[in-house]
This record gives C-alpha cells, structure tokens and sequence, in this order.
C-alpha cells in the first residue's frame, strides 16, 4: 500500500463525517421548527442534490472546453479545491446557528455537498488505480472504511455538541452549539487541502490522458453508450438513496416505534454508520498482502476491530451500549455473506443486496430490539456497495473514465430524492414510518439485478 493511497483516503473520512452528521441534524430541526417528516428530510436533499448540481457543472465544463477539469488541472488541485468549496460552505452555519434559519444551513450543507462532488470525481478512480488492480474493489473498500471512521464518530461529537453528556439527562437542542464543530471541520478542509496539493499524488491517470481519444477517431462513443456505465448510474442512485433513507428516517422510527427520544439517538446512528465501517474494513482485509490462514483470520478481525471502535467512541462520552452488545452475532452474518463473495465484485453486490431486502423486512415484520437491530444492519449490507457498482459502472470505459466517474457521482441525488419519498410515504395517511421502509426493498431488488446482469464483467 503506497503513501500516495494514504493520504488520498483522508478526504473519505470528511465525507463520511458530514454525511452522518446529517441524521442529527434532522430529528433536533424537526423538532424545533415543528417541520413534517418529509421537510425534515430536505436536509439531506439538499446535501444530496448538491452531488448532481457539482457533476451537472462538470459536465459542461467538458463540453464546453473539450476536454474535463481533472485532465486540465490535475487530480491533485481537483480535489484542493473541492476541498477550499467545502470549507467556505461551513461559514454559513454561523448565521445558521445565531438565527436557527433552516434555509441557510440547507445552503450551508449545499456548498459543502458542491466541493465533496469534486473531490468524489477525482479521489474515486485515483483509489481504484493506485495498486494492484486485482485488488481495486477491496482497496476502494479500504478508503470507504476510512470514510465510515468519520460516519462513526459524526453523529457521536455533533449530537455531545447539541445536547451535551446524554447521561446528565439534557433533552433540549442547543442548535447555537453545531457551528463550532463545523468550523472546526472547515479548517480542517484547508489544512487537508494544503497536504494534497504538496502530497505524491499523481496529477493524472494514464488512461486519461488519453483524453477520449476513442471517442474521437472511432465511433464517437459517448460514455454513457456503455450499459456498466448507465445502467451503474441507476444503481449508485439507488444504493445511495437506500443508504442514506434508512439511516435519516431511523431517528423518527425510533421515536415513534421504540419511544426513544432523539437526544439519546446518536448512539443508534452512530451503530447504523459504523456498521458501514464493519463491513468496509472486512472486505479491505482482502487489500494486505497475506494469503491461507491469516487472510481468514483478518476477516473474522477486522469487523469487530470496527465494532470494538464503535464501543469506544460512545464509551468515552458516556453514551448507553449495553443494548448492543448482541450486534456481534450479526456481523457473523455480514462475515458469512462477504467470504461466499469470495471478493467478486458482482458476487458480494448481489450476495448483500438480497440480505439487506431480507434486513428491511424482519425489520418491518418485528419490533422492539430485533427490529432496531434489522434496520442497522442495512449498513452492514450497503459497507461494500459502492466500490461494487463503481468497479463494474467504470470497467472499459478506458479514455472515458473520467467523464464515466462524474456521471456516477451525479446519481449520489438519490440519498437525497429516495430520502425525500420514504420522508413523505412515512406519513400516517399514507404507509407510516415502519412500512415507508419498502422503498428500500425495492431499491436492493434493482441492485440485485444489476450484480446479475454484469456478473461476468470483472472475475
């Protein structure tokens, strides 16, 4: 594993830290400005859609000029200035803050979306490329377990932030108090920006500079001729919406199933995000350069090393995790699901998308623990997801590479749009907050479908 690698998989933990912080913001709005379920959920539209806005920008600037921003200035300067956006969008939580504007921090979240999608359109392809390209599902794998360090301990600090020590009892929302921990992150995007800008990270891919050469002297083919590419767009929208839906309409399932108040649902959050963690870092065991016995034993290792990290995190704000203490008896089903895989990218995504349908209904069909415990593990199932679809989406794309990643973090929109419908079907007129969960159901069903039709794509 190579130092340029290394410090490329810092910006995955800002992403994954953001992203989870989101879930506290919207139960602590929710209930301070007496929004409705599906208003609530505009928080991670708006954080969302800010992905597509981003790559629609990208986009253009190909056409226009001829040729895309990351062949033009480097991969290094793409992700530094995604990096200096993202910075400028936390300043908008300080009038947020003092003013509780909800509209202000959506813009806040927005701007902050914008430069994430330019980091996501350089830093996914540099973590496919830089190693073994046998290896570059697992690698990729590595950096989301990087980024799921950040979902961890996101909704972890940001909720001590709001309410405080859970145990002194406090369930008052101090909604003043989250601009600091945002500008603290802010002025960590600038201090990473500067370590990108000076790292070994190479400035271009090689296939890239073939500046879509194929494209021009053959027939012309658009990235978008390539059914991996379009149809993995649909799949990437899909697996975000059903990631991100289940975990930002689990704080209302809580309080309105379990009668959990939404102070003491960071630790929930926090579990269903490092869950992602648990099963990132059980396939990235597959990236170290071991074989027989010991490969075994790190992927029985590594996911209650990511378990065992979760325990701390709320262990050292004085959170509640005797109710979890039975959730290592479901990552042996996670473990079980990613050794059939045996690392194939079509065969994990198929594999985990048929036990996260299988997740979502024992959760609606039970209550009380067994189903909280149903509806968290969706993030063990969704861990791998990501490097699945973008290692098979991207695959022979060749010069197109590039212009193929933006169109895929285009389709991050869906943990805002699918969000937004489970917000809405979550109404008690229409399906209410347990059954709203059959979105996601629907969403797997497609995902399992993709894994199959491409299943010979990568061996």
């Amino acid at each position: 594993m190579n130092r340029s690698f290394l410090t490329l998989i810092s910006v995955f933990f800002f992403w994954g830290f953001v992203a989870a912080s989101n879930d506290i913001l919207i139960p602590v709005f929710k209930d301070e400005l007496d929004l409705e379920q599906w208003q609530s959920q505009l928080i991670s539209f708006a954080f969302y859609i800010s992905y597509t806005v981003g790559s629609v920008l990208y986009q253009l600037y190909a056409v226009l000029f001829g040729r895309d921003l990351l062949s033009r200035i480097g991969y290094k300067n793409g992700i530094a200035l995604g990096l200096v956006i993202s910075a400028s969008g936390t300043l908008l939580f300080i009038p947020a803050a003092n003013t509780a504007s909800y509209p202000l921090m959506l813009s806040g979240l927005f701007i902050v979306g914008l430069g994430f999608s330019l980091q996501q359109t350089a830093a996914n392809p540099l973590a496919i490329r830089l190693g073994d390209p046998a290896k570059s599902s697992q690698r990729l794998s590595l950096a989301g377990g990087i980024n799921n360090v950040g979902t961890t301990i996101g909704p972890v600090l940001l909720g001590l932030a709001i309410f405080g020590n859970v145990s002194t009892g406090n369930t008052i929302a101090n909604i003043e108090s989250i601009k600091i921990p945002y500008l603290i992150l802010g002025a960590a995007f600038l201090l990473v920006a500067l370590a990108i800008k000076y790292s070994k990270i190479p400035d271009q891919l090689e296939d890239s500079l073939e500046v879509d050469t194929n494209e021009q002297t053959n027939n012309h083919r658009s990235p978008l001729s390539y059914p991996q590419l379009w149809l993995g767009m649909i799949a990437i929208f899909v697996y975000v919406g059903v990631e991100v839906s289940t975990a930002s309409n689990l704080p209302e399932y809580l309080k309105s199933e379990s009668g959990i108040d939404t102070n003491a649902t960071a630790p929930y959050i926090s579990l269903f995000w490092a869950s992602l963690m648990i099963g990132r870092w059980t396939s990235a065991a597959g990236v170290f350069n071991v074989q027989g016995g010991l490969k075994t034993a790190l992927g029985f290792l590594m996911p209650y090393l990511a378990f065992g990290l979760f325990i701390l995190v709320n262990v050292l704000v004085s959170n509640d995790v005797s109710s979890f203490y039975y959730y290592p008896f479901v990552i042996l089903v996670m473990i079980a699901g990613d050794l059939l895989s045996k690392g194939n990218p079509s065969k994990q995504l198929f594999i985990f998308s048929v036990l996260g349908i299988l997740a979502l209904v024992v959760g609606m069909m039970t209550s009380g623990l067994v189903s909280i415990y149903a509806f968290i593990s969706v993030g063990l199932f969704c861990s791998t997801l990501w490097p699945c679809i973008f290692t098979l989406a991207i695959t022979g794309l060749g010069g197109a590479t590039n212009r193929g990643s933006g169109f895929l973090i285009m389709m991050i929109m869906g943990g805002g749009l699918i969000s937004l419908l489970q917000g809405w079907l979550a109404n008690e007129n229409l399906f209410g907050i347990r059954l709203s969960y059959l979105t996601g159901v629907f969403c797997f069903i497609f995902l399992a479908w993709y894994a199959y039709r491409f299943r010979n794509l990568v061996a």
